[in-house]
């Protein structure tokens, strides 16, 4: 499958809340640009309630064509399912993009980093100033107050970044919540077992 990633079509006021998250790069590129897609909780417009309270991973009956190894998303669901073979697959909870910034696509994990640094760009430090007097770092280093928590497996097509994560938060109270711009947040201790499991070149299906 070579679908090209995309934002579904979004109200313009739904830009009006600061959006936290990874640069959105040129494979992404719609008619509406959204240039940041840090996903730290403490950042972004009000967000829906989860749909099901999450109550940790779990092991669940999930049929695919795909191999054992991929990872499969499901922003409806808001839930990542790592598939082991056989009609099974490891379901975890996660946060997603909120209204305006969910995405769908198929990519490949093109690198993984632990505890990685989070990196504002100067625009959103300045607009985060401006608007809601906060006062951004110019980098964070990695660790547990980093808003990109313990792992990060980087989205790529191709040689491309696509500038899209799955990672883990610093705030687990946002997982089942649709509050990031566009990347795939974990609890901290789930996305430590994914990073284990999954290699570089693991494919990855958001739905």
């Amino acid at each position: 499958m070579n679908k090209v990633f995309n934002r579904r079509r979004f109200i313009i006021s739904a830009l009006s809340g600061a959006s936290v998250g990874l640069v959105a790069g040129p494979a992404m590129a719609q008619k509406t640009k959204v240039k940041y897609n840090f996903s730290s909780a403490s950042f972004g417009g009000a967000a829906r309630k989860p749909r099901v309270k999450y109550k940790g991973k779990r092991t669940v009956n999930y049929r695919t064509n795909e191999k054992p190894g991929t990872i499969i998303i499901s922003t409806r669901k808001r839930r990542l399912y790592f598939i082991l073979g056989n009609g099974k697959a490891i379901e975890y909870g996660v946060g997603v993009g909120r209204a305006g910034f969910q995405w769908s696509g198929v990519a490949h994990i093109g690198g993984k980093q632990e505890w990685p640094a989070w990196h504002p760009p100067a625009e959103m430090i300045e607009r985060e100033k401006k608007k809601y007097g906060r006062t951004l770092p110019a980098v964070m280093e990695g660790g547990p107050n980093n808003p990109l928590g313990a792992r990060a497996l980087y989205l790529f097509q191709g040689n491309k970044d696509t500038l899209y994560r799955i990672h883990g938060t610093n705030n687990p109270a946002s997982i089942g919540y649709a509050q990031s711009s566009g990347c795939i947040r974990m609890m901290n201790e789930e996305v430590i077992q994914l990073y284990r499991k999954v290699k570089k070149g693991t494919k990855v299906i958001v739905l």
